[in-house]
């Protein structure tokens, strides 16, 4: 399902369910809205404070599996929004929550990206992952990789997931806590 919101005004697609789906579809349903609602709390949110800031972007609210998934693009400055290594944009991910959590009284779980650069970041954080596997493969020996956030670790551990004969495991403690990619 997606949800757009062009000048603050949001339009939903749906998708129609097969009566038979009905009783489980309930459920999953109501959690959906539940969803929809929360990326459209944070959407106003992001659309407030893109005013405050005098930034231009359009804001896209989807739904991924069990979370909200909020995008912001199409403005010149959004990379502003980003910041060095993508900490500007986890604070604002952090703060969007907040206003969420605040609206609705329940701890969100959104995603927010910012022209695009989290999608590039988990392209590039899977072809690292699926690399380092391929070494280890080769080499047989382990492979330690540079300190990574919770987000990027997961995403490098799902990469190295889908390679047969290595595994993953996390070292370290926070900030510099990485992973390392082991033979099987």
């Amino acid at each position: 399902m997606t949800v757009e919101t062009d000048g603050g005004d949001a339009t939903v697609a749906t998708t129609t369910m097969v009566s038979g789906e009905a009783d489980a579809g309930a459920e999953s349903t109501d959690a959906e809205e539940a969803l929809i609602e929360e990326g459209e709390i944070a959407g106003d949110y992001l659309e407030q404070l893109l005013d405050v800031l005098d930034f231009d972007g359009d804001i896209d609210l989807d739904v991924e599996g069990d979370r909200a998934v909020v995008s912001i693009d199409g403005g010149r400055d959004l990379s502003k929004l980003v910041g060095r290594n993508g900490e500007v944009l986890d604070a604002l991910q952090e703060l969007t929550r907040l206003a969420v959590q605040q609206a609705t009284g329940v701890r969100s779980r959104l995603m927010l990206d910012v022209a695009g650069w989290r999608a590039k970041r988990r392209s590039e954080l899977s072809a690292l992952g699926t690399a380092a596997a391929q070494r280890v493969l080769e080499s047989g020996k382990p492979e330690p990789l540079a300190p990574m956030t919770p987000f990027e670790r997961k995403i490098v551990h799902d990469a190295v997931a889908a390679v047969d004969g290595v595994s993953s495991e996390s070292e370290g403690v926070e900030p510099n806590r990485h992973v390392v990619v082991v033979p099987a």
